[in-house]
C-alpha cells in the first residue's frame, strides 16, 4: 500500500492523552494543553485524559505510564529545554521502543523557519513506547501549534494505524534470528551487531 492509500485506511478517531510538564502553569493558563484538545476536538479524536504535573522526572513518568493505559498518542507540552528544569526527554526517551528522529529533525526544521538558531534548544523528540505513540514538544502555544499544523494533524491517524495493523513486540519477548545470520546483543531494549551472542535473545525495556 502506497501513503494514500494507508491514509484513506487509517480514518477514524484516535485515544489522545494531552500531558502539560510545568511548575507554574494551571488549567486556566496552560494555552497549550487547551490549545491541544481543542484541536483534537475539532478534528474528531478523544482525549481520554488531561493532567498537568511539575518538571520532576518521577511525576512525569507516572503520568506517562498512566496515560499509556488507555491512550494511543500521548502530547506532551513542557520541559524540552536545557535548564535545569527541563527533564522531559530523558524520561520520554527511557520509555521509547521505536524512536521516529525524523519528527525532532522536522519540527526543528519549521521552528527555524520562525525562530532561527533559538530551534536548536528544543529537543523534541518522538516515537512508540510499546503501544503508545508519545510526542513531546516544547511548552509555548506558538510551539504546540507548529508541531500540530506542520506534522501531527494531517498524519496521526496514519501514525496509529501503522502502529496497530501489525502486533508489536511485546517488552522481555524473544528475538529469533534467522538462520545464518550475524551474531547480536541487545542494548538498551535494541539489536546490535557484535561477536558471541546467543540466536535467541530476550529484550528488555530501556530502564531510566
Amino acid at each position: 500500500m502506497g501513503r494514500e492509500e494507508h491514509q484513506e485506511a487509517a480514518q477514524g478517531a484516535v485515544r489522545v492523552g494531552v500531558l502539560t510538564i510545568s511548575d507554574t502553569r494551571t488549567q486556566d493558563t496552560d494555552t497549550s494543553g487547551q490549545y491541544l484538545m481543542q484541536q483534537l476536538q475539532v478534528d474528531g479524536h478523544v482525549v481520554v485524559e488531561y493532567r498537568i504535573v511539575k518538571d520532576d522526572a518521577l511525576e512525569i513518568r507516572s503520568a506517562l505510564s498512566a496515560m499509556m493505559k488507555t491512550a494511543q498518542v500521548i502530547l506532551s507540552s513542557g520541559g524540552t529545554g536545557i535548564t535545569g528544569r527541563d527533564v522531559t526527554i530523558p524520561v520520554v526517551e527511557s520509555l521509547l521502543t521505536k524512536p521516529m528522529p525524523g519528527f525532532g529533525e522536522l519540527f526543528r526544521m519549521l521552528s527555524y523557519q520562525q525562530v532561527k538558531g533559538a530551534a536548536m534548544l528544543s529537543r523534541a523528540v518522538g516515537g512508540l513506547a510499546r503501544n503508545t505513540l508519545i510526542f513531546a514538544l516544547p511548552g509555548s502555544q506558538n510551539a504546540a501549534q507548529t508541531a500540530w499544523e506542520g506534522l501531527l494533524r494531517d498524519e496521526l491517524s496514519h501514525l496509529v494505524f501503522e502502529m496497530t495493523r501489525q502486533p508489536q513486540p511485546l517488552s522481555g519477548s524473544s528475538v529469533t534470528l534467522p538462520s545464518g545470520s550475524g551474531p547480536l546483543h541487545v542494548l538498551g531494549g535494541f539489536v546490535e551487531e557484535t561477536e558471541g551472542a546467543a540466536d535467541v535473545l530476550e529484550v528488555e525495556p530501556p530502564k531510566v
